[in-house]
């Protein structure tokens, strides 16, 4: 919104706008419905026709989160050509890059989906898991990876890239390794070092 007040067209979309950016500049902490109206130029009730209360509006910036790393990885596997490691590698760093780049977002993602939530919110939960699900088993059924329980790599995958992000994010690691430590993952786990 960038401080403009709200005049029309979707205010849902312009609350969950708002909201994230109050999220990423200021923390969770911060985040009202009552203040988003005022950002908005809106009425302090008019958020409640889109979020029951301060709940729904987490769950529903956390789905909004899951589905534009989803859309995120899909872009990034589709466009990397028919290798399976660049592949891997693309997807690996596409959630790297969300990761580091919006992590208050993703931290959120986190926390809400351990709470009680919505179905909503764990099918958007799924499909993130099901795009890597879907590249753990073309890796195996192309002998990219051991045969095995196909959850537990992508558990171990999951584990490796957060892994890289929660060290670039908190500066243990210089964000310039950060396409180093990928590739070397994906070929620990391409080279078939992977598997249960």
């Amino acid at each position: 919104m960038n401080g403009r007040p709200y005049h029309h067209g979707n205010l849902r979309a312009a609350l969950l706008d708002e909201a994230e950016r109050t999220l990423r500049e200021q923390g969770i902490d911060q985040l009202s419905l009552r203040d988003l109206a005022r950002q908005a130029g809106v009425s302090h009730a008019a958020p409640r026709r889109h979020f029951a209360d301060r709940q729904a509006l987490l769950e529903a910036l956390a789905e909004t989160g899951y589905q534009r790393l989803d859309d995120e990885l899909h872009t990034a596997i589709a466009t990397a050509g028919d290798d399976y490691d660049t592949r891997l590698r693309a997807a690996a760093t596409a959630y790297v890059h969300f990761a580091t780049q919006d992590a208050a977002l993703l931290e959120l993602m986190y926390v809400v989906k351990r709470g009680p939530h919505s179905v909503a919110l764990d099918e958007a939960f799924g499909r993130l898991f099901t795009t890597f699900d879907t590249l753990i088993r073309e890796g195996q059924q192309a002998g990219e990876f051991r045969p095995g329980d196909p959850d537990r790599v992508r558990l171990l995958l999951f584990a490796a890239i957060q892994g890289i992000a929660a060290l670039v994010t908190s500066g243990s690691v210089d964000a310039a390794q950060t396409d180093e430590l990928i590739a070397d993952t994906v070929a620990l786990f391409g080279r078939g070092a992977i598997g249960v």
